[in-house]
Parts: C-alpha cells; sequence; structure tokens
C-alpha cells in the first residue's frame, strides 16, 4: 500500500511539472510560428494515441496524448516529426498546391519560409523555457520575497579544503570563482560543481580584501530533496540562527532582474558541469532520467507539504515548491534543447546555419542520417541515466533480495 501511494506521490507531480514544462515549450514554437504567418496542422502534448482531441477554427487540431512525456508542434507538409525536408517531396507538394489552386499558401508552409523565420521558430521553444525559468522566479519573488543567509563564515570545519586554504571564521565572502557573492546559497552552488578546481576567493577580513584559494573536495551527502550527492565542498558554515536571516522584498522591475540572474545562473552552472562531464573530471553517475526527476519532484512536493496546517495548506505549500523545480527543469529542457544534436532543436539550427552559408539545403539524405544517430544518441542518454536512476533507488539490490 505504502508504494502504491509513493508511486502516486511521484507519478502525479511529476507529470504536471513536465506538463507545464512541455507545454510551453511548444507553446514557444506555435506562437512563433502563427506570428510569422506559418500554416500548423495539430498541436499535441503527449504521444502515442490521443484521448481528447479538437479542432479549432484556423484548423489547427489540438490534442492530448496518452503517453504524457513530450508533445510536438506539426506544420503544414511535413512528413515526420523530425521536420526533415526532402528536396523531392517539396517539389511535389509544390506542385500539388499549384495544381490545386492554392499556390497563394505556399509562403505559409514551414519549409518554404525564410531561414531566419525557420530559425525563429525553432528557437522559440527554448526561449520559451527560459522566459517560463524567468517569470516563475520572478513572481516568486515579488509575492514572497526570500530570506537569506549572508555569506558570512561562522564556521570552518577542520581538516577541509576551507582550513587548507585559510579561511576564518569571520570572514565575509565577497567574490567566489570571479562571480560577486551576496548569500551563502551562492557558495554552495559555486562549489558544488567545482570539485578538484583551485578556485579563487575574496573575503572581507578586518575590513580588508583578503584573497584565497581553495580546492574543494568531494563530500557525499543526504539530502531531503536529491538524496544521496556526490558534491564538491569547502567546509564552511554561516551562522544560521534565527536573527541571521534577512528577509528582501522585491518590487515588479527587480523580481524580473533578479529572476533573470537566477535563470542565467543556474544555465552557467548547468553548461560548467556538463564540460566536466564530458571531459571526463566528473563522473555521469550523478546524471538523472525520468525516474530520477520523479523521486526528486515527490521529494520536493513532501517537503513543501512538512508542516502544512491542513488539506490545503499542504497542496499550496507543495505547489511552491514544485513551481521553483518546474522553473529549473525548464532552464535544462531549454538548454539541453539547442545542443548542435540532429533530432534536437539545436540540430535544426545547426542545419538552417549550414544552408545560409553554404545557400542551399544540407542533402536530405545527410539529414536523415543525422537525425537516425541524433536519435540514438538521446535514446542511449535517456538510457544511461535510467540507469543511473535504477542504481540510486537500489532496485537490483531489492531484486537480488527476492531471489536470494
Amino acid at each position: 500500500m505504502q508504494f502504491l501511494q509513493d508511486v502516486f506521490l511521484a507519478v502525479i507531480p511529476f507529470l504536471l511539472v513536465l506538463g507545464v514544462v512541455v507545454t510551453v515549450h511548444e507553446l514557444g514554437h506555435f506562437l512563433a510560428a502563427k506570428a510569422l504567418g506559418t500554416k500548423v496542422d495539430r498541436f499535441s502534448i503527449g504521444f502515442g494515441r490521443a484521448i481528447a482531441q479538437w479542432t479549432d477554427k484556423s484548423g489547427v487540431e489540438w490534442r492530448l496524448g496518452w503517453l504524457p512525456v513530450g508533445g510536438y508542434v506539426r506544420f503544414a507538409g511535413d512528413e515526420n516529426a523530425a521536420s526533415i525536408p526532402d528536396a523531392e517531396d517539396l517539389k511535389a507538394l509544390r506542385q500539388d498546391l499549384i495544381a490545386q489552386g492554392r499556390g497563394a499558401e505556399i509562403d505559409r508552409y514551414f519549409h518554404f519560409k525564410p531561414i531566419w523565420q525557420r530559425a525563429v521558430i525553432v528557437a522559440a521553444g527554448p526561449i520559451a523555457n527560459f522566459l517560463l525559468a524567468i517569470t516563475i522566479f520572478a513572481t516568486l519573488l515579488m509575492t514572497f520575497g526570500e530570506w537569506v543567509v549572508p555569506a558570512r563564515i561562522a564556521v570552518v570545519e577542520p581538516n577541509t579544503a576551507a582550513a587548507a586554504a585559510g579561511f576564518k571564521p569571520g570572514d565575509l565572502i565577497v567574490e567566489a570563482a570571479g562571480r560577486k557573492i551576496q548569500r551563502f546559497d551562492e557558495i554552495r552552488e559555486i562549489v558544488s560543481v567545482r570539485a578538484n578546481v583551485p578556485t579563487t576567493f575574496v573575503v572581507e577580513r578586518a575590513g580588508k580584501p583578503v584573497e584565497l584559494v581553495a580546492t574543494p573536495r568531494w563530500r557525499v551527502s543526504q539530502d531531503a530533496v536529491a538524496g544521496e550527492q556526490k558534491l564538491g565542498s569547502l567546509g564552511i558554515r554561516p551562522a544560521q540562527g534565527r536573527d541571521d536571516y534577512i528577509q528582501i522584498h522585491y518590487g515588479p522591475v527587480e523580481a524580473v532582474v533578479r529572476g533573470t540572474e537566477r535563470t542565467w545562473r543556474t544555465l552557467e552552472t548547468t553548461i560548467y558541469y556538463l564540460g566536466r562531464m564530458i571531459t571526463g573530471q566528473v563522473h555521469a553517475d550523478e546524471l538523472r532520467g525520468p525516474l530520477g526527476i520523479a523521486t526528486v519532484t515527490k521529494n520536493v512536493a513532501a517537503l513543501g507539504a512538512e508542516g502544512a496546517d491542513g488539506m490545503l495548506d499542504t497542496i499550496f505549500r507543495s505547489s511552491l515548491n514544485l513551481l521553483q523545480l518546474a522553473a529549473l527543469i525548464s532552464v535544462s529542457i531549454g538548454f539541453m534543447n539547442l545542443l548542435p544534436v540532429p533530432v534536437l532543436d539545436g540540430g535544426h539550427l545547426l542545419f538552417y546555419a549550414y544552408e545560409a552559408v553554404a545557400r542551399r539545403p544540407l542533402a536530405a539524405k545527410v539529414q536523415a542520417a543525422g537525425y537516425r544517430v541524433g536519435l540514438a544518441l538521446v535514446l542511449g542518454l535517456m538510457l544511461f541515466a535510467t540507469w543511473n536512476d535504477l542504481q540510486r533507488l537500489r532496485v537490483f539490490n531489492l531484486f537480488g533480495g527476492l531471489f536470494s
């Protein structure tokens, strides 16, 4: 019974969060296409057989698929979900439209659009994800403000990177890795992805700036949301008494600026960590797949419910936590879709860049081959991440116990 309850608490919030992020991504493509006069046949959230569908006055079929793990926008003239143009098919399509007396519609078809318009439509999906993150962060900051702890060190743990570098209690960290620091959480964010990387810090000590170089060390920690994690650590702690927290309130403009900064920092950290993973400096076992994200979503919802007073308060608190998680996932999905991998938005942009330089589209056979390779890479990455999730959840240990 408990197992079924845990599955329910993991699946429902996960689908809600993913549904919002994917819908906004596809709406980015859709709205950009509409603004540029592109004919759209279908807007789908989820794949597979439709469990609900309707057609609006403009002829767009809106569909909800039974497998809610993605979505797509299908433009008029698309022969497949990858939007790979074939020169012969496009020539035939043009002739067919002219034969039907619909030659005036040719300019509304995606593949007949100028390169810059196709690029705008494709890039609009990831951009929508970044805008969603900014909107969520800004709205929460403007509505609730935030409680922060200044980056002043209260404790330096012995035999740690901080102790070796010369940090002292009372130091106020004002800069780390070239980034200005205003709160202690920013230190954790920087240090967590810089294990074994010498990092320059500037602290204010007795009213004077002091430069220190520390190399964060790996530390395995148990997080209430992410579970067991292996992250970089300095070995410092701030004062965390009731009087040490400061509440900051934001106006609309300040909230948007702060939301944009938070989105950019999240993106910057993601790119840096991925770069270290690709170069082998960080083990890829921290990569999470759908199961891992679902587990994190469940933990986030449960953490929000702690201390809640009644059902409505539980829903309210959990929803706030899930909104913040949706913003973080939205940044990740926006970035991942911009990677220059065929089948992703970044792959299409790469093809358009070639077309702009060569003044002709890449051969359809090459694009099709690239699509297959890209699909294999994406599926391989998902399988690897799912394997990590199963290892992290100790599923194989469970099976071993059943048959031992």
